[in-house]
């Protein structure tokens, strides 16, 4: 990218260097710089902290925030546009901001491909600790979906689907390490002016062998609703948690609603589990019609359901990997009756019937953010 005022590996990139007291402070993680450096010998750029105010001219338009941060709209020298996270930095989260940004960097830096978003370089300096992405035009899926904006035509949603889907093949399959993104969900789909799906948010992504079987863990992460069950338990955790949470993003993609909503009563139908009931029924075309789904899409609205009802398994040997998970939505294999995912949160109650206890363990916990660094 021309006109990146930048250094990397310790070279001046264009014409304005950075200035010596602009280096991070001594009271920096040691381990923080020495892997800064060694993401600059990845082609990364780190950008001072004048750079960042330049981009974003002085922190004129905001995005968005979270808890670690603010997201400000920026422009390179030569017109290109960004995103930039501007990071808190405190005593209070200054370990896990280190944290998040190495994640991040670490990740998503290394990463090439149409489905996942560009990050340009970093700023970590006295002043300001920052991450510089390409921008989005669209924002986010769930903007998309749960918005009061024009209804999207289901091709679109089809092929956002299956954009993201290849997005989390690469992650998990393509690199030259595994990448477990650990938050899979709609706000964390963004989309470009012309409506492709890149994942977004590696804060809480790790790195793993190709061949490793799972993560020994002591933090793992995840967002009530989205989350695969062994991430609350002491199971190991392996990238089938990500299919968990992308089959999850499937069904409200298919229904165009959020699949539970904390401000509804704990009797409301959960979405995915009427998917099931409807399709062990035979009766799937039944809720396809609800959601306004034409005749020409039932054959993919069809699969697309089948897929998330395999991706949901409870047990993570039965999901099926990215790479199948993409031919399933594409057409390259035939998608075959996926068991019950569901059977195992079923419970007595004292009068004999059963309940969901999956339901009503996200009602309680939806809106905490559990172990998620948004």
């Amino acid at each position: 990218m021309a006109n990146f005022l930048g250094r990397r590996n310790n070279e001046v990139v264009a014409s304005n260097p950075r200035n010596e007291e602009e280096a991070p402070e001594a009271g920096d993680r040691e381990t923080v710089e020495i892997f800064i450096e060694n993401m600059q010998r990845e082609s990364l750029v780190r950008f001072s902290s004048k750079q960042v105010a330049a981009f974003t001219w002085n922190y004129s338009t905001k995005l968005g925030a979270g808890a670690f941060g603010v997201v400000y709209k920026g422009e390179f020298p030569n017109g290109v546009q960004l995103a930039v996270k501007v990071l808190k930095y405190n005593n209070n989260v200054d370990k896990m901001m280190e944290v998040q940004f190495m994640a991040e960097v670490s990740t998503i830096g290394r990463t090439h491909h149409r489905n996942l978003v560009r990050l340009y370089g970093f700023c970590f300096d006295a002043r300001t600790k920052a991450l510089v992405y390409e921008y989005m035009e669209n924002g986010s899926l769930d903007r998309l979906l749960f918005g009061n904006d024009h209804r999207i035509e289901w091709e679109k949603l089809y092929e956002i689907a299956v954009g993201a889907a290849k997005g989390l093949e690469y992650l998990h399959h393509y690199g030259h390490k595994r990448i477990i993104h650990h938050d899979i969900k709609p706000c964390n789909v963004l989309l470009d002016s012309n409506l492709c799906p890149k994942l977004a948010d590696f804060g809480l992504a790790k790195l793993s062998d190709l061949d490793s079987t799972h993560e020994n863990l002591s933090r793992v992460g995840g967002t009530p609703g989205y989350a695969a069950p062994e991430v609350w338990t002491t199971f190991p955790v392996t990238y089938k948690c990500d299919v968990y949470s992308f089959g999850m993003m499937l069904f409200e993609i298919i229904g165009r609603r959020r699949n539970l909503d904390s401000r509804l009563s704990e009797s409301q139908e959960w979405f995915p589990r009427r998917v099931w009931d409807k399709f062990d029924k035979g009766e799937l075309e039944e809720i396809l019609a609800d959601k306004e789904i034409e005749e020409k899409d039932l054959v993919k609205a069809k699969t697309m359901c089948m897929v998330a009802l395999f991706c949901v398994q409870y047990i993570p040997e039965a999901r099926p990997s990215m790479i199948d998970v993409v031919k399933m939505l594409e057409g390259g294999v035939q998608v075959t009756p996926p068991p019950n995912p569901f059977q195992h949160w079923l419970v007595s109650t004292s009068d004999g019937t059963t309940e969901n206890c999956t339901i009503q363990f996200m009602i309680k916990h939806e809106s905490e953010e559990v172990f998620s660094a948004r």
